[in-house]
């Protein structure tokens, strides 16, 4: 330790007599090893000073001799650096008067290299001297010299591009620094120090197969942090490298997320094994995307249409059965299964034994959302004696006018994704003269078809006479349903359908406004100039007093899911907004502001957001509840962002106004929505007590979104408490009911979460559904509670069976064991490390809960795409030998 001081202190004391005491000082701590090398060293120092060429040459090339070999600890100095410290401003003040040789370059080379302790902040000497220098191996010199020039690299980038300055030297030398550390295991550095001279290119050439996948991965991550167009650029890097080197799925899964459909087809283009394009086809159907294939991509009919199938996702519904037999589910279950009254003390279950409209209505929706996808249940499809109008008609009349429309739309719910069998069980509700049954029906089929394409389009053909009828209550029927079948498939049939309806000046203002959603479903995120239109031009013909109605509150929406994720592309149609009503004027500008930068985790953006929510406005505002959903919908893009924007609802929940405190529930709702976090759980069941009943019923709701389909036990037990605490209060109990119903989603194996493929891509059909709802939430009383319940329908956008299932080339499933764990990070680590920890092994398929991955445990299958979720093809491993036990 005294060592290290006097090493420090000797650049402080110049005179010669504390230099002599230094001296004697210094070298009776020194061993006879170092003392030698000093005094060699010095020598070096004089000599290099010397007017003999040949003399200095030999100094040099000793200097650097022993610069080059100096093996100390990494965590001090290396001595000969530490022993010239002395010397650096002898040899600087000497290199200046040398003239131009080669020892000159040589003096450079080691000046470049005592440059990395000794230069003052800021100056770069060590670039000045290494780009005077002789050139030569750059690693010769060691790892930290290298990671020293990067920096500086960096700094004298910026300067020179500022000042206009040519940089051909210095990306010569960025060639040399990142050809080193690609080779030596630092690609984070590579591709840090190539963002930093904007030249991300090089990266192509230096990439091999050795360390290509570390270096995307660093990339994908990375992305999420950097501003655009960066971030864009990042994965167009990412992109290629992975089509360079064959690694289709991944490429596939960047295309995705820049939503670039020529990627996407170039990726079916490059491979040329079907196997892996039917992978591809998966990939496809779980992202929701509509996609037509082609002779190019897939050149033999049969196999076309194979693949076609798989895409328009009609192998969901059988996977999921499947499932539901391997973990043995099937059996229907009754809402009384779910609500378990029988664990509560008297007064509740005896308040609920009336037979309430109400009650039945939650029933409804607990039922379907319970025994969703499953086929059967206990209320809707039971087999009754007299053959045409089943008990199902009998629960159907137990529900009061609107009630009817979402018991027949249940039906749908519970034949979720099956399409032939669903069509031919809604067809007797078409027979009845009760128009709400219709529009229920009319739903139930829009529902059945929810992300399952078919070529002759039965949604289209059944829905689309019902659109302009009379009855306003069965022209939503159809218009929702439309909406919710046909999410994401950009479809001009449908608009030249619906668009009129949103100019009919004798449309009522529900209509409209449903219309507005679907359409905005329809041609999410696709920036519909024509579409767009329309929305603009029903909101500027609404009157003052329709502005105030709460639906009104959809026709926004509809206008921002058509820009969700789309970032800039947003910014002509907000300009517009800005010259409506001023009722609605800034309830549209937060509401295209949030849309258009969902999921992209845009600081600013959530900045801006949060500006707005902080001001105290007179009571008439409504435009705060879209601003705090938006600060949900923005920061949801990663977990970092998450986790902050947690923290600023608690705040805001401190400090905002009333409107602000309704919709934070729904924001944490979304955030964490199939992901039950203990502390969001803990601030919910808080919140669900609040004096405000708005603010509990949505904190109830939420409380069933963050548990969606996870059947969490502990929110499972505070929902049963809260329904013998608010067993009097008809409103609350319903949200309860609702809210018990999602916990227990398709008994567990449903998730709403809108991330999928291990939080990397996110489907704007699932986010539109979920924001659709939750927007509808922000007004409880007139749209949940009212005669538009069943708006709760919209969620089944998001539903997603929570599996990972293994197939063979054949569809089948396979049974293969797998290790399923917590996800670890491992970007940027060094080595082979572990990416899931606290694994347990199953065999498939199995469930996947939020932050879970999956590995296979066996060497006998090769999985075809990398990521374990959802349908996976895997193919026997040629090189796999049992082993003889």
């Amino acid at each position: 330790m005294a060592r290290e001081t006097n090493t420090n202190d000797s650049k402080k004391m110049n005179t010669n007599d504390s230099k002599k005491k230094k001296d004697e000082k210094k070298e009776e701590d020194l061993s006879d090893e170092d003392l030698a090398l000093k005094q060699q060293l010095e020598l070096y120092v004089e000599r290099v000073q010397d007017a003999d060429p040949a003399l200095q040459r030999v100094a040099l090339e000793s200097m650097r001799q022993e610069i080059r070999t100096s093996t100390s600890s990494m965590t001090s100095v290396p001595k000969p650096l530490k022993f010239l410290r002395p010397h650096y401003g002898t040899l600087k003040a000497f290199y200046e008067t040398m003239g131009d040789s080669e020892l000159k370059k040589y003096l450079a080379d080691i000046l470049s290299v005592l440059a990395l302790t000794m230069s003052a902040e800021g100056e770069r000497e060590s670039l000045k001297y290494r780009l005077e220098g002789s050139g030569g191996d750059i690693g010769s010199w060691g790892h930290e010299y290298v990671r020293n020039l990067a920096g500086e690299i960096s700094q004298e980038y910026a300067k020179r591009q500022s000042e206009e300055v040519p940089i051909d030297d210095l990306m010569e030398l960025v060639q040399q620094i990142v050809a080193f550390h690609m080779k030596h295991n630092a690609e984070p550095e590579a591709v840090d120090l190539l963002m930093e001279v904007e030249d991300l290119d090089l990266l192509i050439e230096h990439v091999d197969s050795t360390n290509f996948r570390r270096t995307c991965l660093y990339l994908t991550s990375s992305a999420r942090y950097l501003p655009g167009p960066d971030d864009m650029l990042v994965l167009d890097i990412a992109h290629m490298i992975y089509i360079k080197f064959e690694e289709y799925p991944n490429a596939l899964q960047i295309a995705l997320y820049l939503d670039n459909m020529q990627y996407v087809k170039q990726v079916f283009t490059s491979c040329d094994d079907l196997l892996r394009k039917k992978q591809f086809c998966y990939i496809l159907a779980r992202q929701g995307t509509t996609f037509e294939l082609d002779e190019e991509m897939v050149a033999d009919d049969d196999d076309r249409e194979a693949l076609q199938d798989i895409i328009n996702n009609t192998k969901l519904s059988e996977g999921y059965l499947t499932l539901a037999r391997d973990i043995e589910v099937m059996e229907p279950k009754s809402p009384e299964d779910i609500y378990k009254a029988h664990l509560l003390d008297g007064r509740a279950s005896a308040g609920a034994t009336v037979d309430s409209a109400r009650q039945n209505l939650a029933a409804t929706f607990v039922n379907a959302f319970v025994n969703a996808g499953f086929g059967q249940d206990k209320l809707m499809t039971v087999p009754s004696d007299n053959s045409s109008a089943g008990s199902s008609a009998n629960w159907l009349f137990k529900n009061k006018e609107h009630g009817k429309t979402s018991a027949a739309a249940s039906l749908g719910m519970i034949l979720l994704w099956d399409v032939d069998s669903g069509l031919a069980q809604i067809d007797k509700y078409f027979h009845l003269s009760d128009n709400h049954v219709i529009a229920g029906a009319l739903l139930g089929v829009g529902i059945v078809n929810c992300g399952i394409k078919n070529d002759c389009d039965p949604a289209l053909a059944l829905l689309g006479d019902y659109t302009d009828k009379e009855d306003p209550s069965v022209r939503i029927g159809a218009i929702m349903g439309l909406g919710i079948a046909y999410a994401g498939a950009q479809n001009e049939q449908l608009r030249s359908k619906l668009a009129p309806i949103l100019n009919d000046a004798k449309a009522p203002l529900d209509v409209i406004a449903f219309t507005a959603i679907s359409l905005g479903l329809i041609y999410v995120g696709s920036c519909n100039e024509e579409v767009a239109q329309a929305i603009i031009f029903a909101l500027m013909d609404r009157s003052e007093s329709e502005l105030g109605e709460p639906l009104t509150r959809l026709l926004p929406l509809g206008l921002g899911l058509l820009y969700l994720g789309k970032q800039e592309s947003v910014e002509a149609t907000a300009e517009v907004s800005k010259t409506f009503n001023e009722k609605i004027r800034k309830y549209c500008d937060m509401t295209l502001l949030s849309c258009a930068y969902a999921g992209t985790g845009n600081v600013l953006k959530v900045q801006n957001l949060l500006g707005h929510c902080s001001q105290h406005l007179d009571k008439g505002e409504t435009h705060q509840g879209p601003a705090v959903l938006g600060i949900a919908m923005v920061a949801m893009a990663e977990e970092l962002g998450v986790e902050m924007a947690i923290r600023s609802l608690e705040h805001l929940l401190q400090y905002g106004e009333q409107n602000i405190r309704r919709a934070v529930p729904l924001a944490l709702g979304l955030l964490c929505i199939s992901n039950p976090k203990v502390n969001v759980m803990d601030t919910l069941s808080r919140l669900s007590h609040d004096t405000d009943s708005e603010v509990a019923m949505a904190a109830v709701i939420s409380l069933g979104l963050i548990g969606g389909g996870t059947n969490n036990a502990r929110i499972a037990g505070m929902l049963r408490n809260l329904s013998s605490y608010y067993y009097k209060d008809a409103s609350l109990l319903f949200c309860v009911r609702i809210a018990q119903g999602l916990v227990h989603l398709g008994k567990g194996l449903l998730t709403l979460n809108p991330y999928h493929s291990e939080r990397f891509l996110l489907s704007p059909t699932a986010l539109a559904g979920l924001v659709t709802m939750l927007h509808a939430c922000l007004d409880m009383k007139a749209i949940v509670l009212g005669k538009y319940h069943f708006v709760l329908y919209f969620l089944v956008l998001a539903m997603q069976p929570r599996m990972f299932m293994a197939v063979d080339e054949n569809n089948k499933a396979l049974s293969v064991p797998v290790r399923v764990g917590q996800a670890v990070d491992v970007v940027g680590q060094a080595g082979r490390p572990k990416t899931i920890t606290g694994f347990q092994t199953h065999s498939t398929p199995v469930l996947l809960a939020a932050g879970d991955r999956a590995e296979l445990a066996t060497e006998k299958y090769i999985p075809l795409c990398p990521i374990l979720e959802g349908f996976v093809i895997l193919k026997e491993n040629p090189d796999f030998r049992e082993e003889d036990h």
